[in-house]
């Protein structure tokens, strides 16, 4: 567990990083002597090897969605989920975790453009937009987390400091998956594998080509009038551990966008059977001002049930402990637009 500079805790999950075997260098010429009277099959073996024994930076990163897992009662489940849109509170991390593997064996880079996640595929690339000021920014997610209640996304220093919550820590902010950029990069990173076996072959590699495309406002903000969205700053260019051609280009442009006024609700559960939700709404009526509320999802009723609206992150963070403690470990602050 790590507390940021200005950050609530979070909780991070890393594998553990393999120590690079020395060998003398007549070993080498030994092994390479050894290997060239052999067939595709070895020269393979001699080009892995012989990088890994210059010190030259070996390909690593790899397409991962992974298996459910529990973290302080709760179940996570990720998934290919490719229509995911969020709102909630993101935190960031750094310096504790800079240079160590992520998640799917990328290396974290604190000055890069990337986030955690618990559930999305890794990697993918999501927009996040900070809906106190309106900069939006396209991320690269590597890595698993946040684990702390409370929070949706953990960035990158780096990725903070782009949206402009590195200061104060947290950021009311919207999540949204790229759907099609992230198809591209997991099918460029599954054909890499799947080509990991056939013989090497002589000639230049195909430089990366470059892409960029206009977004619309996201939902709960409008683009200023008579302008499109305003790019106030470049992202360093995103640099990752693995090379392919066929990868789509991290668009490392800020957008800004107008802001829309934003509250915070903690949001109990959400009940099929209106009595259920009731029976919550009484167990909950210590905690603050509850209410329940009817909403459609994909064609059927749900009553939620939620306390508040609450004034800032602090206040978010105490109701949701005291909501998790009454016996309700999935509670989640829930960000909307509105007044307040």
């Amino acid at each position: 567990m790590i507390f940021g500079q200005y950050g609530k805790p979070t909780f991070e999950t890393k594998v553990p990083v393999m120590k690079k075997l020395m060998r003398p260098r007549t070993a080498v010429f030994a092994m390479m002597a050894a290997v060239l009277l052999s067939g595709c099959s070895e020269t393979r073996f001699l080009a892995s090897s012989a990088k890994k024994v210059s010190g030259a930076p070996a390909i690593s990163g790899h397409y991962k969605v992974g298996n459910p897992y529990q973290i302080q009662g709760v179940w996570y489940y990720p998934s290919e989920d490719f229509d995911y849109v969020e709102t909630g509170i993101a935190s960031w991390y750094g310096p504790k975790f800079h240079g160590k593997p992520t998640a799917n064996g990328e290396v974290f880079d604190m000055n890069q453009v990337n986030a955690a996640h618990r559930t999305l595929p890794l990697p993918s690339l999501v927009r996040v937009t900070n809906l106190e000021n309106g900069r939006s920014l396209v991320v690269r997610v590597n890595d698993r987390g946040p684990f702390a209640h409370g929070r949706i996304l953990d960035m990158s220093k780096r990725g903070a400091q782009l949206l402009g919550y590195e200061k104060q820590g947290t950021a009311r902010v919207k999540v949204e998956i790229l759907k099609e950029q992230s198809l591209a990069l997991k099918n460029s990173l599954v054909n890499q594998v799947a080509g990991k076996n056939a013989p090497i072959k002589s000639g230049g590699m195909q430089k990366p080509m470059v892409s960029a495309q206009n977004l619309s406002a996201p939902n709960g903000a409008q683009a200023a009038p008579q302008a499109a969205p305003t790019q106030t700053a470049m992202a360093p260019q995103q640099q990752s551990s693995w090379s392919n051609p066929q990868a789509p280009k991290q668009d490392t442009s800020i957008k800004t966008y107008a802001v829309a006024p934003t509250r915070m609700y903690i949001q109990a559960g959400a009940f099929s059977r209106f009595e259920n939700a009731n029976r919550v709404k009484a167990k909950l009526s210590g905690v603050g001002d509850v209410e329940v509320s009817q909403v459609l999802v994909n064609g059927r009723d749900f009553f939620r049930v939620r306390v508040g609206p609450l004034q800032n992150v602090n206040a978010a963070d105490q109701i949701l402990n005291d909501v998790i403690n009454a016996g309700y470990p999935s509670a989640k602050i829930i960000v909307e637009k509105g007044k307040g």
